[in-house]
């Protein structure tokens, strides 16, 4: 299965949670149909981007980069590259590039579709945004790349400025999603007479 292929399948099979990302769903799809370099950078009226909102172990925080094009404090993400297998792997890798830190758990997804203009391609470019969240190991530590121009911890409710809602709502929504992965029960010792 191709990478277009996987991303037909990943929107197609998605339940949108709002009437926007409904019609978002539905023209992203449209775009695929219209376009077999719908994945790439090359794709000038628009290509599909993979994001990833980095929580801390607990979803207590959500780790941001000051992005150094756009001004804005954003989650990790990016394009698609000749490697990436499905949006779930592109989410992924960019997540972990972009914050230096191995080991991160990707939350089922996608979570989120953003739609928001770029300078890809002059005067303008879209970039069709499916948005995941991800999971970062107990003490985990980031590093800055240069796609960024810093990087911070920030409360997952304290999202700082300059931002959009889009971040806002992809951090909540992947607090969300944690918080309804099944956690393995610990046996319960009973005391010792």
């Amino acid at each position: 299965m191709t990478l277009h292929d996987q991303a037909r399948a990943a929107l197609t099979g998605w339940t949108a949670p709002t009437p926007d990302e409904e019609s978002l769903r539905l023209r992203f799809l449209e775009h695929l149909d219209r376009h077999d370099d719908a994945m790439w950078r090359s794709c000038a009226p628009g290509h599909l981007t993979a994001t990833t909102a980095v929580l801390s172990h607990d979803g207590a925080q959500v780790l941001l980069t000051l992005h150094p094009k756009a001004g804005m404090w954003l989650p990790m993400g990016g394009h698609c590259e000749a490697g990436d297998v499905s949006l779930e792997q592109a989410a992924l890798r960019e997540a972990t590039e972009e914050s230096g830190i191995a080991g991160l758990t990707l939350l089922p997804g996608p979570l989120a579709l953003d739609r928001h203009r770029v300078w890809c391609h002059p005067p303008h470019s879209w970039h069709l945004d499916v948005e995941y969240g991800a999971v970062a190991p107990p003490g985990a530590e980031f590093v800055i790349s240069d796609e960024s121009l810093e990087l911070r911890w920030v409360p997952v409710d304290d999202i700082p400025e300059p931002t959009d809602e889009a971040t806002r709502r992809l951090a909540r929504r992947a607090r969300a999603a944690l918080a309804a992965v099944p956690r393995p029960e610990v046996p319960v010792r009973s005391p010792v007479d």
